[in-house]
């Protein structure tokens, strides 16, 4: 039995189509609709049976769906969910994949509908492609989903929502929204700001030609511009609607920084080795956890 009957999807993306697709595949929703802001993508969204429907408008999208998950850049999650919160049917169900909560949940508690179950989350699972065709189903598979209900939350509607990316395959914990957006400032955000920054660093260097930065691309650069290929409209809007955990963050890692030079100037050799050796421990806990591979080059097809 699905555990939705009917779900929304807004915004067909990598995420999305990805939810979508999944969805599909473990028939955890009934009928699966997709709304768009492009008609070239709803065009191609039902090209490639990724939903039952593609509808032009957020009201038809969104019409006797008791899940709506809105899929959009998460600065316009808050306009986004205004527009089709009137539209909503009592007793839905309205949550978001966003890598912001803080401001997710103050949108949703200002909607006014306390008769749905409005509950932020946040699938941690991604690639840095984009677009419909970027989805597939598998992207949840053993991945953390974060919820995070606030107080007033039924539980009932928290536990059907847990059902629904179980049956995904992701792995789910709930978390108060403040504390989400700070510890995501870690693990993912200020990675991503650093990649950003290394590359853009790297081609604006003059005495270093372009053609030289492809050449001579090591294992440790070429991931980083992996990292910083990732949607430019969707890191934009995390940086700015998560500003407050991702400067204090920021600050503390400038200040480590700092350290670091101090070492490599004094030529503290001792300080480098106890730093590389504790991260290389994280490392092989991330590992252990079952989030990375062990295998050499990352799992990477070796032809690729």
């Amino acid at each position: 039995m699905p555990v939705y009957q009917r779900m929304a999807v807004i915004g067909a993306g990598l995420i999305g189509s990805s939810v979508a697709r999944a969805a599909r595949a473990t028939q955890a929703a009934g009928e699966i609709v997709v709304y768009d802001s492009s008609a070239e993508v709803r065009a191609r969204v039902l090209e490639i049976g990724v939903a039952d429907r593609a509808e032009d408008t957020l009201a038809k999208a969104v019409e006797g769906a008791d899940l709506v998950v809105l899929a959009t850049p998460v600065g316009v999650i808050g306009t986004v969910a205004g527009r089709l919160a009137a539209d909503l049917a009592p007793g839905a169900t309205l949550t978001d994949v966003g890598s912001c909560k803080e401001v997710v949940a103050d949108a949703f508690a200002a909607l006014g509908r306390p008769d749905i179950h409005a509950i932020p989350g946040h699938p941690v699972a991604g690639t840095e492609k984009s677009g419909p065709d970027a989805g597939f189903a598998e992207l949840f598979h053993n991945r953390w989903v974060i919820l995070c209900p606030n107080p007033s939350t039924d539980p009932a509607g928290l536990e059907r929502l847990t059902a629904f990316w179980t049956r995904l395959g992701a792995k789910v914990e709930s978390m108060d929204a403040t504390h989400h957006d700070l510890v995501l400032a870690v693990t993912s955000h200020l990675p991503h700001l650093i990649a950003y920054n290394i590359v853009g660093t790297a081609a604006d260097m003059e005495t270093v030609t372009e053609a030289e930065v492809m050449k001579f691309s090591a294992g440790g650069f070429r991931d980083f511009t992996r990292i910083a290929a990732s949607d430019p409209t969707m890191w934009r809007d995390v940086f700015l609607n998560n500003k407050g955990a991702v400067l204090e963050i920021l600050a503390r890692f400038i200040e480590d920084l700092h350290m670091l030079s101090r070492a490599i100037r004094w030529g503290e050799g001792d300080k480098l080795h106890e730093l590389f050796s504790r991260t290389r421990e994280i490392r092989r806990g991330v590992i252990a956890a079952g989030q990375e591979t062990a295998e050499p080059n990352f799992g990477r097809d070796r032809k690729a």
